[in-house]
């Protein structure tokens, strides 16, 4: 499905902390506490962990939005980065299948824009099966 890097049994063999947790509407608030934990303690600082946060977030919200409504988040690091993987496992909605579409159009894409300027590496797939991101975050070394 996607040709970027999942976690491994090596990378989770090294003490990277890993997390594969399912999503949905409901669940998004738990999502992004344990995304904050995982990468606060894969030594992210602050504002970093907020970046990583938010870039969780905003894909998961529109994994559910405009996907699947459910989705599946993976995220490890190796040491010298963290990388998020979310998926959905369904073909993309329209947003113009809704009547209000022409007033929402003005309102979307600024997440994904968002998340490009944090990220230090994005990837997307798209398939009828479904869509896949991944995104890097570099983890600086103290110093």
């Amino acid at each position: 499905m996607n040709s970027e890097p999942r976690p491994s049994q090596a990378a989770r063999s090294t003490g990277a902390a890993v997390l594969d947790q399912a999503f949905d509407r409901d669940s998004l608030y738990a999502l992004r506490s344990a995304v904050a934990a995982h990468a606060s303690a894969a030594g992210l600082t602050r504002q970093r962990v907020y970046d990583v946060v938010s870039a969780a977030h905003e894909l998961a919200a529109n994994a559910v939005r405009h996907g699947a409504g459910h989705g599946r988040l993976r995220l490890w690091a190796d040491g010298q980065s963290l990388n998020i993987e979310v998926s959905d496992d369904g073909p993309a909605k329209r947003d113009d299948a809704r009547p209000e579409a022409a007033e929402w159009k003005r309102e979307h894409a600024h997440g994904l824009w968002i998340i490009d300027q944090v990220a230090d590496q994005v990837g997307l797939d798209r398939d009828p099966a479904g869509t896949t991101v991944t995104v890097t975050f570099t983890i600086s070394s103290p110093g």
